[in-house]
């Protein structure tokens, strides 16, 4: 028997499923995907986006566009995230892979229309990828890490679509002599590179380009504490690291303290003199230069400081100590009692206050083994040198890579063109089966938008130069034939010297079809869910409450 329809869900909800909840995420997809379609290659256009607070960015690095933007869509949003991932995993390939994703995805349309499963889809696609990475280990080829002109040749095709590209090699250079500076080995050929930690960027509005540089050592934005009456200039300091304060305690809550006799009140202030006095005495028996602590540093400390000849920097950021206790060999101690003659930092050949435009600046430079650097960046506008950091990020990304997994493929499109063809041939011999077939063939033609997109952007006729890259990939096995960015002509890129990290390129092709399966496999989007304290429709207003000091909110306390 036929009742009344019986609703479940609100009113104000509204839900998508089957089909136009996938076809809604493939428009996402590509909607995505569009916006920075052309920010891809050497002949890349920048985007000039406004942020909240009203300032401007203008950038071609697909992360930085995308995460300004503010999409509604969940799957636009998803597929946002993934430009992130890439950039923390790998530093570099984050628009293909939000273009990849999007082209996946709008590969799987016609299969849908021609009502195949998902899942049947999802499954052809996992298999392409295996092939995909088998493949890409074939063409992949290794290289020395200690060979420096092979390297800037990496990092400067890698960073040849970006903005700094026409300051010749300076970016790479910089790039490489920070990730060789903080590179520790561990034997067995393990190596720790962490750039995020230990190479900290220091940007200066101010002076031309060309006067960056990667300091053997650390620098950041503090004076002396007494600037008149410390030395402002050492040469070899021994450097003391403190992360605790050198004033006297306070009560961790309010301390109440009676005082009868003006004696005592005396006895108290001698007290808190006698703690600082020991406190420095400790301090001074190790004969530092220099004492540096992330806590505050008193006026009474800070005058037996100079008293013995030694300079003090005080509310240093913890990140900026962890970076001086590497580059100078000093350890970072909590408490004055526990100080040791291993913990004094010897490493550093010079430590000197300087200024630069209205600011001082410290160096402790000179180093002799710094696993940790500062790198110092000079531009003409606070654009520009956001502009510079982001591709040097991106440079220190690639270089990081290529120490870690010293292996390269050839890059304008040549290994996306090599697995399409791989996996054409693999399907045309029956290496897949049934309705997978489809799909399977589907992302070796999904991969060609890299190759499309390079030539759309250097103005070259598309579908010429296509058909020609194509044709050659065909008749000669192993070809390493690309399009050029700039001339939009089909080159051999071992000879034009263009190379990708195989790291980054694995890592590409990985995330976006697993993002593109992982976004197919969804068949319903509910959108319009109340918050747990909002007041759903229907409900009547609530009770006045009674405060009874619990449930108070200072916020409705206060009178207007």
């Amino acid at each position: 028997m036929m009742g009344a329809p019986v609703t479940v869900l609100q009113a104000n909800t509204k839900r998508d499923s089957g089909k136009k909840a996938q076809y809604g995420n493939i428009m996402a997809g590509k909607a995505v995907a569009d916006i920075v379609r052309t920010t891809l290659g050497p002949r890349a256009m920048l985007k000039m986006l406004l942020d909240a607070n009203g300032g401007i960015v203008l950038t071609n690095d697909g992360n930085a566009i995308l995460r300004e933007i503010d999409v509604s869509h969940p799957a636009a949003k998803s597929i946002i995230e993934l430009s992130r991932t890439q950039d923390e995993e790998v530093g570099d390939g984050t628009t293909s892979v939000i273009i990849l994703a999007g082209e996946m995805l709008a590969a799987a349309e016609p299969h849908l229309e021609r009502h195949l499963h998902p899942t049947t889809i999802i499954r052809g696609y996992v298999r392409a990828l295996e092939d995909a990475v088998k493949i890409i280990d074939e063409v992949a080829f290794p290289i020395d890490t200690n060979d420096r002109k092979q390297m800037l040749n990496i990092v400067n095709s890698c960073i040849g679509t970006k903005f700094t590209m026409r300051f010749g090699s300076l970016i790479a250079d910089l790039a490489l002599d920070a990730v060789q500076t903080v590179k520790v080995e561990h034997g067995e050929g393990r190596r720790e590179i962490d750039i995020k930690k230990y190479a900290k960027v220091e940007k200066i509005p101010g002076g031309a380009i060309e006067d960056s540089r990667v300091l053997k050592g650390v620098m950041f934005e503090k004076d002396v504490v007494v600037p008149a009456r410390m030395r402002r200039k050492i040469e070899n300091p021994r450097i003391l690291l403190l992360d605790c304060p050198l004033e006297y305690k306070k009560g961790e809550n309010q301390t109440n303290v009676e005082v009868m006799r003006e004696e005592d009140w005396a006895t108290l202030l001698k007290m808190e003199e006698e703690w600082i006095q020991k406190t420095c005495d400790q301090i001074v028996a190790f004969k530092p230069d220099v004492v540096i602590t992330e806590k505050g540093i008193s006026d009474l400390a800070a005058h037996y400081l100079v008293k013995a000849g030694i300079s003090a920097i005080r509310r240093l950021r913890k990140t900026d100590n962890n970076r001086i206790a590497r580059a100078a060999g000093a350890t970072i101690v909590s408490r004055p009692d526990e100080i040791r003659e291993s913990d004094i930092g010897t490493g550093a050949g010079l430590f000197e206050v300087r200024k630069i435009g209205d600011e001082f600046y410290t160096f402790i430079v000179d180093c002799q083994e710094p696993k940790a650097c500062s790198i110092v960046l000079r531009g003409a506008s606070k654009d520009v040198l956001n502009e510079v950091e982001r591709n040097l990020h991106d440079a220190m990304g690639v270089a990081r890579n290529v120490c870690l997994d010293p292996r390269l493929v050839p890059g304008g499109g040549a290994v996306e063109m090599a697995v399409s063809r791989g996996l054409a041939e693999r399907a045309e011999a029956g290496a897949v089966e049934g309705v997978e077939q489809g799909p399977y063939r589907a992302v070796g033609q999904a991969l060609e938008v890299i190759p499309r997109t390079l030539a759309q952007n250097c103005g070259a006729n598309v579908i010429r130069t296509l058909t020609k890259l194509r044709a050659r990939h065909a008749e000669q096995k192993g070809c390493t034939a690309g399009i050029d960015g700039n001339s939009g002509q089909i080159v051999d890129m071992k000879e034009l010297g263009v190379w990708e990290p195989y790291q980054v390129k694995i890592q590409t092709i990985k995330t976006s079809i697993e993002a593109a399966t992982l976004l197919l496999r969804i068949d319903d989007i509910v959108s319009g869910l109340k918050k747990r304290d909002k007041m759903a429709p229907g409900q009547s207003q609530p009770q006045p409450q009674m405060d009874d000091g619990e449930n108070v909110d200072s916020e409705r306390m206060l009178a207007e």
